[in-house]
């Protein structure tokens, strides 16, 4: 009967899915090369993603004296991240902090909440620390699993359709269920299944194939170009764009195009009259730039070296004919031009002003900026209110130094007057941000000034959720002040 049909297809995918997919899935989640530098055989990057509704810290357990090393810095807000280079077999304590409002924890009793987890063997681990501090663990393993799974759900689940299509009567009642399906429609429905599995496993391999070409390009890329995080050679040409088209009369070069990071160049994005407005209204403006300080807040570095002055718009001025208001507008029109969100200029950052000062070989500490991230490069879910496309727009370039590097895209960019380069570090299907391809360094500036126009791009922003409602970790202010 129907029933007794079903068993004999569900063995037989079953039987597919251990003996080959899953097997197959594995070998490619578990062992594609990942874009970072070499490690020790059980060295593994850990990300833990708060999502609890509470503040949180993370300590490592010293496996000999138990001592708690606090890992933090010095604790976790909720929807925040904090990435952590660690071993197999280590262990970390998760403990609930004390909302800063009540002084107390949500456990019972008011009391603190811990949990623990260990690292594994797999990559790609990311711990979520959920609510009531329950902790997921994801990794390679997982994902391949899950993949595995929901593949063999989807083809029982057009199997059973075929069943129920054959038959007339219901599945529960014997009687007359089996007499529709003869030998060769049950042979025609195992057939189907064995397609239905083959045309999973294809599209898994082809994405993890897709993922090993393109990482092993960029290995390649990036052995000649790239020494100690900086740019080895002044003199290096940029990278040639793999296809250029035409965007409002100017030439686009398209050097990245992958689904969660693109990198464009543009020519003549600017003009040098709206290069001088932005340097007049700058110069009373200019202070030493910052960098995130990893909780919230932005300090000084020498990872960045340079001066800075934010531009407020004036948006009632650009029917005008105000030639900040018509560059920025054309930044707008750019973004919305590759990416599908229709950003508005409601609550975006103001445009940066930003000016590095070559004084020579021999300065030992010269204007640039140290390998970042503009937004979340982690590859997880994208946070609302957030970065997630940059352009840098060129008005005056220095003759020796200066250039950007992708240095995980294997992508070297040298300045060119009144262009710009495009990045974005979102996927718009996914909305998963980027995982590290868009990173990227200014290479010191040895001879000569650069001065750039960057606009930073945010997604759920507007009048009543502005920019500057978000600390430097894509969290409001007012749900930290909550924690």
């Amino acid at each position: 009967n129907t029933n007794k049909l079903e068993k004999i297809i569900i063995t037989n995918l079953d039987t597919m899915i251990k003996q080959f997919l899953l097997p197959t899935l594995l070998l490619f989640f578990l062992h594609h090369p990942t874009p970072v530098q070499s490690r020790l055989p059980t060295e593994r990057p850990i990300t833990i993603l708060n999502e609890s509704s509470r503040r949180i810290s993370i300590h490592w357990i010293h496996p000999e004296t138990n001592e708690l090393v606090l890992q933090s810095t010095p604790d976790i807000l909720n929807a925040a991240s904090q990435t952590l280079n660690s071993y197999v077999g280590h262990t970390f304590q998760v403990t609930e902090l004390p909302a800063k409002k009540t002084g107390v924890c949500a456990g019972e009793n008011e009391e603190c909440r811990v949990n623990y987890f260990t690292v594994n063997e797999n990559d790609d681990q990311i711990v979520f620390v959920k609510q009531g501090l329950e902790v997921e663990h994801s990794d390679s393993k997982a994902v391949a699993d899950k993949s595995a799974v929901q593949l063999l759900e989807e083809c029982k689940s057009e199997a059973n359709k075929k069943i129920l299509a054959a038959s007339p009567t219901s599945v529960d009642d014997a009687s007359g269920s089996g007499a529709n399906l003869g030998p060769e429609e049950s042979e025609q429905i195992l057939e189907e299944l064995t397609t239905c599995v083959q045309k999973g496993i294809a599209k898994e391999i082809e994405k993890a194939n897709e993922e090993i070409t393109f990482q092993s390009e960029v290995r390649k890329g990036m052995a000649g170009l790239l020494e100690n995080y900086t740019c080895a050679d002044e003199t290096l040409n940029s990278t040639e764009a793999k296809s250029t088209v035409i965007w409002d009369g100017r030439k686009v070069g398209i050097i990245v195009d992958r689904p969660a990071s693109k990198i464009h160049t543009i020519e003549n994005f600017l003009t040098e009259a709206e290069c001088q407005a932005v340097e007049e209204r700058a110069k009373p403006l200019l202070h030493d730039a910052t960098v995130a300080d990893g909780s919230g807040g932005s300090h000084l570095s020498e990872s960045r070296k340079a001066k800075q002055a934010g531009i407020k718009v004036d948006w009632d001025k650009e029917q005008e004919g105000d030639l900040i208001a018509r560059l920025s507008r054309r930044v707008y029109d750019y973004v919305n031009h590759v990416l599908p969100f229709e950003i508005k200029e409601n609550g975006q950052e103001d445009l940066m002003s930003i000016q590095y000062f070559g004084r020579g070989p021999d300065d030992d500490k010269p204007d640039r900026y140290m390998p970042h991230c503009d937004g979340d490069c982690n590859g997880l879910d994208f946070k609302p209110g957030n970065r997630m496309a940059t352009i840098v727009m060129y008005c005056e370039v220095p003759k020796v130094g200066g250039a950007t590097n992708f240095r995980n895209s294997g992508v070297h960019i040298k300045p060119k007057k009144y262009a710009a380069t495009f990045f974005s570090y979102i996927d718009p299907v996914s909305m998963k941000m980027d995982d590290g391809f868009t990173e990227h360094s200014g290479c010191p500036v040895i001879e000569g000034e650069k001065k750039i126009v960057t606009q930073w791009v945010r997604l759920g922003v507007d009048n009543e959720n502005p920019w500057n409602s978000f600390n430097t970790l894509g969290i409001k202010y007012s749900d930290a002040a909550e924690q």
